[in-house]
């Protein structure tokens, strides 16, 4: 594709920081891939550009966090908490997420390639997970639901963006909120 920006940035070589100050000074619609990880927090936070970004490896904790646009391709496993607090971006996971994955994630979308650990989808609110292996347990008001023709069409979309070719769109698992956590109240049943 002309004008597309394909950038390699390694953690081997680069601190945190680095990482994050050459992401920022890329142009919309870059490509980016970050290699070897190696667990290290805060990786490609506080973005505003559109950027592609693939990290090559497993991630740590919070991967994806309160991300707001753009596709992030984890080629490898995520730890606990992936995708908290999402707000529309969309998050591509080769392997297994840790638990209470997609914590709070309000708009957007999770693909799990592989397993999910506890509490998968704890206060849930517009996102939706999808997930190709086993889930160990949902967190509070997440839910299974059926997939549409149109979640089909999604996950294929996504996986093929992704590189996915072990994903099959028709086995997945949709967890999604049960919307019971919308209205909360505080004060209900209580006696005094």
């Amino acid at each position: 594709m002309a004008g597309v920006t394909a950038v390699e940035l390694s953690c081997a070589e680069l601190s945190v920081r680095e990482v994050n100050t050459a992401l920022r000074g890329l142009p919309d619609g870059s490509a980016v891939r970050i290699t070897e990880p190696r667990g290290r927090h805060n990786l490609a936070v506080g973005l505003t550009n559109r950027l592609d970004i693939t990290i090559a490896g497993n991630a740590s904790e919070c991967a994806g966090a309160s991300a707001r646009g753009g596709l992030i391709v984890i080629d490898g496993d995520a730890s606990s908490r992936a995708g908290i607090s999402l707000k529309g971006g969309a998050i591509a996971i080769a392997g297994d997420v840790g638990h209470m994955s997609g914590f709070m994630a309000q708009a957007g979308t999770i693909l799990i390639g592989g397993d999910a650990a506890d509490s998968l989808g704890d206060s849930l609110y517009e996102a939706v997970i999808y997930v190709g292996g086993k889930i160990r347990s949902l967190g509070a008001d997440a839910q299974v639901e059926e997939l549409s023709e149109d979640d089909v069409r999604r996950v294929a979309e996504m996986a093929a963006a992704a590189g996915f070719s072990h994903v099959s769109a028709e086995d997945v698992t949709r967890v999604a909120s049960a919307k019971h956590l919308y209205n909360f109240d505080a004060l209900k049943d209580q006696k005094y």
